[in-house]
């Protein structure tokens, strides 16, 4: 699982720094870019999922905005149909997570708290899932929010337009 969480990773942050759809679509499985939102699919095993990348980030220590060096900052709804799961939330968050953090998700009024493991958080439960996708899909923006190990607070805004088209097309793509 991890590793394909890291393909996903790979694929997404390569297509999503080169812009439009372009030549490279192809080595890459990006299928379709909906606004904000981009549709990778990868085949054996069959996989399908939707990322974007923040619209904007803030970093702060001891209240100052400061300046810091993170990976690639994706979020990302995930259907791995042999895996059993479909519309699974996940954000990759460039900094390795303390051990047992958890990483906060606001979307309108709504607020999730999401689980640690190294650089990736993940809603608890699919029932979890299903209710942030439903808010992501009334939403205008989702910000998410971690402390890193060095005591850094990100907050990283990510645009929902296009969420909704992308999500409709990587389930019909892989039966969600």
């Amino acid at each position: 699982m991890k590793k394909m969480l890291q393909g996903m990773v790979a694929s997404a942050a390569l297509v999503l720094a080169t812009g439009p759809l372009s030549a490279q679509e192809q080595s890459t499985n990006r299928v379709a870019s909906k606004t904000d939102w981009s549709v990778f699919v990868e085949d054996n095993p069959t996989q399908c999922w939707v990322v974007s990348s923040p619209k904007e980030v803030v970093n702060t220590k001891d209240g100052r905005v400061v300046a810091v060096t993170r990976g690639d900052t994706l979020m990302f709804v995930s259907y791995w149909p042999g895996a059993g799961k479909l519309g699974e939330v996940s954000f990759t968050g460039g900094y390795p997570y303390p051990d047992g953090a958890t990483v906060s998700l606001k979307i309108g009024d709504s607020t999730f708290e999401l689980f640690t493991s190294g650089e990736t958080a993940w809603a608890p439960t699919p029932a979890d899932d299903n209710k942030i996708i439903s808010a992501m899909k009334r939403g205008a923006d989702a910000v998410v929010t971690g402390v890193s190990k060095r005591n850094t607070t990100t907050q990283d805004t990510f645009s929902l337009l296009g969420f909704t088209a992308a999500l409709e097309d990587a389930a019909k793509r892989c039966g969600g």
